[in-house]
Order: structure tokens, then C-alpha cells, then sequence
């Protein structure tokens, strides 16, 4: 389930069968009577009166039932988008059930009893309008660009990936009583010695290979690297959205399985370009390379 692949659109069909089932509880019926004749006379019926059926199947629970259809496909994600009931989609059955609903109630608002004391009440009116937020959100969803538009857009935090401490921090050079460098008062030959102790700025950690392993190291042949595109020079991160479902490739292995898959409805952050493809991050930090770049739209 994929909160993030809902949009707009079927926000507002959501919206449209919450005031749906609201309205059903609401008067259909208004009858205005005064005398010894009415004594007894129900005055106002909803749509969950007997006396009032096929009204309530017809209209309000066939509209529900057409926004859950739309809900649980796009809840499903793009694995459903092949899977078919009878030759439609789930969320194709969903607009016709819409559709279908909408015309029973128009249909209903100009049948009936008539007179000057008899009309329909609140929940009529109010179903109509519901219906038709319902049906105009499920038909043009797929087509308008507003109705398209991700429902949420939050961006997620960039760690920090400079190889040098931020301002501030530990491990910045030249602040007062750190890495070798004497407190106010403090002897330097101490500090000095607490620094070469701590591993603190030009000192090697306790463990850590010193000066002079690292020349005996540098003396020995190491194997050359594999060639592997390297980063474009002018390249700036940016923001990004995938308009299909795209694997991620291992950054060391590309035509290794994939360390993940790119959604729609969601952004992502390219931080290094390589030829063609781009190193995209996700949400937990993983980052892989994105060799399908086409139709990427960028934030």
C-alpha cells in the first residue's frame, strides 16, 4: 500500500463519499402539513427508509462503492495496473459506477410526489452535489494536470556528505583546547600530547596506522582501479520525480539486482551524474544508479 501514489483527484473523491454517506442520514423526503389530517404523518424520510428504495443502493451506496474501487487501485500501486475484473480496471468500474450514480440522481430529483407541500429534502440536494464532485474528480483525474499532482510533496532532509567537519562541530581544526591545540592556560606540550593521544587533527587514533606506515604502504604497487564514469564537473543536485516504476542499480554493480525502485508521487535526489545516468537517494540514504532518465521531472 502506497499512501504517496494517491493524488489530488482522489483526494477530492474521498471527499466526495465521506459528504455522500453524511447525506444519506439527511432528509430526501420534506413533507410541510398542518391540521387534524397529518397527526401521525412522518414529516421527513432519509435515504435508509424502506419506503424510499431503490434510493439508497442506487445512489449512495453505488457512488461509495465507486469511490472504494477508485481508492484500492491507486492504494495498490503501479503492480495493478495490468490486473483487469471483466475487461476493466478497478478504477475504470469505479467511474461508471460514478457515472451511473449521478444519472439515478438526477433522475430522482425530477420524479416523485409533487405539490406545494412535498419536495426533496437537504440530503437530496446535497447527494446530487456529492455526485457530482465524485464523478467530475474520478473522469477527469487521469487527464487534468491539477487532479494529477501528488497529494503529498514533502521533500526528505539531505544528510550532511562533506568530508570535512561543519562549522561548529568537533573535529574543526584551530579551536581552542582540541586536537593539539592549547586551552587558554594550558601547557601546548600537554595538549600536544592529549591530541597525539585523542588521534585529533594531524595526529594518527590509537590503532591507526602512523606516519611511517603510511610511507611503507605508499612504497608497495597497488592494483589500478576499474575505469568507471565519473562525475560531471558543472553537475548541481536537484530534485527529481519518475512519471513510471524504474529500478535502482547498485552503484558498484550495475547489472547486479537492483538495490531499488524509484515510485511516482514521490521525490527524489540526484547527487552525481554519470554519461547518461544519475545516482538517485532515497528516503533511508541508499543510493543507486538510475539509468532510465527519460520524462524525469525535476523539482
Amino acid at each position: 500500500m502506497n499512501l504517496r501514489a494517491l493524488t489530488r483527484g482522489d483526494a477530492a473523491v474521498a471527499g466526495a463519499a465521506v459528504l455522500l454517506f453524511i447525506a444519506s442520514f439527511l432528509p430526501y423526503w420534506t413533507v410541510s402539513c398542518a391540521g387534524a389530517y397529518c397527526a401521525g404523518l412522518n414529516t421527513s424520510q432519509n435515504a435508509w427508509s424502506t419506503e424510499l428504495f431503490p434510493i439508497l443502493p442506487s445512489i449512495y451506496l453505488l457512488g461509495i462503492a465507486a469511490a472504494a474501487l477508485i481508492l484500492v487501485q491507486r492504494f495498490q500501486g503501479p503492480a495493478a495496473t495490468n490486473r483487469q475484473v471483466l475487461g476493466l480496471r478497478l478504477d475504470q468500474w469505479g467511474v461508471a459506477f460514478a457515472v451511473c450514480a449521478l444519472w439515478t440522481s438526477i433522475w430522482a430529483l425530477g420524479g416523485g410526489y409533487s405539490g406545494p407541500n412535498v419536495g426533496h429534502g437537504f440530503g437530496a440536494w446535497l447527494g446530487f452535489i456529492s455526485l457530482i464532485v465524485l464523478a467530475g474528480a474520478a473522469a477527469a483525474g487521469p487527464l487534468v494536470p491539477a487532479l494529477k499532482a501528488p497529494l503529498v510533496t514533502d521533500r526528505p532532509a539531505v544528510p550532511y556528505q562533506g568530508g570535512y567537519p561543519m562549522p561548529g562541530q568537533p573535529g574543526q581544526p584551530g579551536a581552542p583546547g582540541q586536537y593539539g591545540y592549547p586551552a587558554p592556560g594550558q601547557d601546548p606540550n600537554q595538549a600536544a600530547a592529549y591530541g597525539a593521544q585523542q588521534g585529533g587533527y594531524g595526529y594518527p587514533a590509537p590503532g591507526q596506522p602512523g606516519p611511517q606506515d603510511v610511507a611503507a604502504a605508499a612504497a608497495q604497487p597497488t592494483p589500478a582501479p576499474a575505469p568507471r564514469p565519473g562525475p560531471a564537473a558543472d553537475f548541481a543536485p536537484f530534485w527529481f520525480a519518475v512519471p513510471s516504476p524504474r529500478p535502482l542499480a547498485s552503484k558498484d554493480n550495475p547489472a547486479g539486482a537492483p538495490v531499488g525502485e524509484l515510485v511516482p508521487g514521490t521525490w527524489y535526489l540526484a547527487v552525481e551524474q554519470r554519461g547518461a545516468a544519475l545516482v538517485a537517494q532515497l528516503q533511508d540514504g541508499t543510493q543507486g544508479v538510475l539509468n532510465d532518465t527519460s520524462g524525469l521531472q525535476r523539482g
